[in-house]
């Protein structure tokens, strides 16, 4: 292996291990947070810890993807790095729920500026036609990331502690930031840039609360209580300033040039579908293995795992094919199709399926998804000069998380509604006379599905009634099991829907060959001399 290879082989390593340490931190949480919830006392805080995270690793994309172009992907990575590392810290020795959500948002600030810059780094590296493998391997660890990360949050929770899992991404970030320390060359600027603070606090003030609001929504508001409606406006209000702000700046946070492509407009729209399909599938199919079908947590764990194993399949050779061909856009159509197919077969999903048929469903997904991210990131890097690279990166990421968050809101209030109304025709009526409302409510819930607690109180209420009364629950719990069911049977067949208009928008995207050689960075103009 030549020097320039095993610099290559050494600076990838340093960057995918990054890039490994935020998805794993996407899904290692869940699987602790019952036991953190339980120590620190603080349900009201629960769904906080994720949209903490979330809420800063989204909007802190588009700004490492800019300042990685002005400054270097280097500096960048390893400020991102080292402000995730101290949020992972600082959540270790969280006392209560209050400091974890604080420590969580400082750790999603490092976070955001990972995949993006890994990626960026990949385009700097390689020719748009060998990105394809590259991208193609990312997915891969992506995928194992994911699948992983509840497993070893588990195990981890259960062996050492929950404050084990925050301390687990400690080590190989330091040896990460080594790595890229040590391997990355430095950017060597010649002139003075700009930084455009005005958009970048605008951009911040128009994406937290449409995120804030697409977390609330379903659960806490309804989409047209004043909340929601106020901070959605809120969002709309600043998202114009900071158009206006944007067309005019030097050097602006994202550039309003990104909006003339068409292949980004498409991507973003296209992708959008992917994370909504994605998001939606790993946050209510282990909701049907375990309320509908009584798998326990790690059993819903494992479900996941055929269709990480199609994205890895996929990825992988998309990537190859991509290398060698150069060509996208006949893998994204197929990829589309494949996807919505098996999103279909999920929406026949019913109470008395078999466990393997979810898996093969599952496997037909994984297999579709795989590497629809990775072509779409390949074309819009394809479609823009160096000097735009990380930025055109950082967007593609930022919106399609921001397209996928919204899309998941809306499924996730659409099935709350049709739960609601399939349960209200399904309670049996002689019912209503002997539970007391709260305990009816939770009965006509999944929550008499998933808690054994709740299910037992409920069975000592109707004691009472004898036979009768247990024939009674019996029945409500089947026609629970049933509704919900059917609800997420429903929420697959939108996000197939959702899936065939990707398919339609792809078929508008105009293929660019990809190029064979990678294109130098230009080199910033000399700064001018004043005399």
């Amino acid at each position: 292996m030549t020097s320039s290879r095993r610099r290559t082989a050494i600076i990838l390593t340093g960057v995918i291990a990054g890039m490994m340490l935020a998805a794993l931190d996407y899904t290692v949480v869940g699987a602790a947070l019952p036991r953190i919830v339980a120590e620190l006392n603080g349900l009201a805080y629960y769904a906080w810890v994720f949209t903490a995270y979330m809420l800063a690793s989204t909007v802190t994309v588009p700004m490492y993807g800019k300042l990685s172009d002005l400054y270097g992907r280097r500096r960048m990575f390893l400020i991102a790095m080292a402000i995730f590392l101290a949020g992972s810290a600082l959540s270790g020795l969280a006392q209560d729920m209050p400091q974890l959500v604080i420590f969580r948002f400082i750790q999603g600030i490092g976070g955001g500026g990972l995949l993006p810059i890994a990626q960026a780094v990949i385009g700097d590296l390689f020719s748009p036609a060998e990105r394809g493998k590259w991208q193609g391997i990312i997915v891969s660890f992506f995928g194992l990331s994911t699948i992983g990360g509840p497993l070893v949050g588990g195990w981890l929770t259960d062996s050492f502690g929950w404050r084990a899992i925050f301390y687990l991404t400690m080590p190989v970030g330091l040896v990460a930031f080594v790595i890229v320390a040590a391997a990355l060359p430095r950017h060597q600027a010649t002139r003075r840039h700009q930084i455009d603070y005005l958009g970048a606090a605008l951009l911040v003030g128009a994406a937290s609360p449409l995120l804030i609001a697409c977390s609330l929504v379903g659960s806490a508001f309804r989409w047209l209580s004043l909340e929601i409606v106020g901070l959605l406006a809120l969002s709309a209000v600043l998202l114009v300033a900071f158009v206006r702000v944007e067309a005019r700046a030097a050097e602006p946070m994202i550039s309003l040039a990104l909006f003339r492509s068409r292949t980004f407009l498409i991507a973003i729209a296209a992708t959008s579908a992917v994370t909504v399909g994605m998001y939606a599938t790993m946050v209510y199919l282990p909701l049907f293995v375990q309320a509908v079908l009584g798998a326990t947590a790690t059993g819903s764990g494992l479900v996941l795992a055929p269709m990480m194993a199609g994205f890895v399949v996929s990825s992988t050779v998309g990537g190859q094919i991509m290398a060698r061909t150069g060509r996208y856009k006949l893998m994204a159509l197929a990829g589309f199709v494949i996807a919505a197919a098996g999103m279909l077969l999920l929406s026949t999903l019913r109470a008395a399926v078999d466990e393997r048929i979810v898996a093969r469903n599952m496997m037909i997904v994984g297999l579709g998804m795989g590497g629809l991210n990775a072509i779409f990131m390949i074309a819009v890097q394809n479609a823009f000069p160096a000097s735009m690279l990380g930025q055109a990166t950082a967007g593609l990421q930022f919106f399609r998380s921001l397209g996928g968050t919204v899309g998941v809101a809306v499924l996730g209030s659409l099935l709350l509604a049709r739960l609601t109304d399939r349960l209200t025709a399904a309670i049996p009526p002689d019912l209503a006379g002997v539970l007391p409302p709260g305990q009816l409510t939770q009965a006509a819930s999944p929550q008499a599905l998933l808690s054994p607690a709740t299910a037992e109180r409920l069975r000592q209420h109707v004691a009472a009634l004898g036979p009768a009364g247990e024939a009674l629950l019996d029945q409500l719990l089947f026609a629970v099991r049933s509704s919900l069911a059917s609800a997420i049977a429903d929420l697959f067949l939108g996000v197939a829907a959702l899936l065939l208009a990707g398919l339609l928008i792809t078929l508008f995207l105009k293929e660019a060959p990809l190029r064979r050689r990678p294109e130098p960075a230009p080199q910033p103009a000399p700064a001018r001399q004043h005399v």
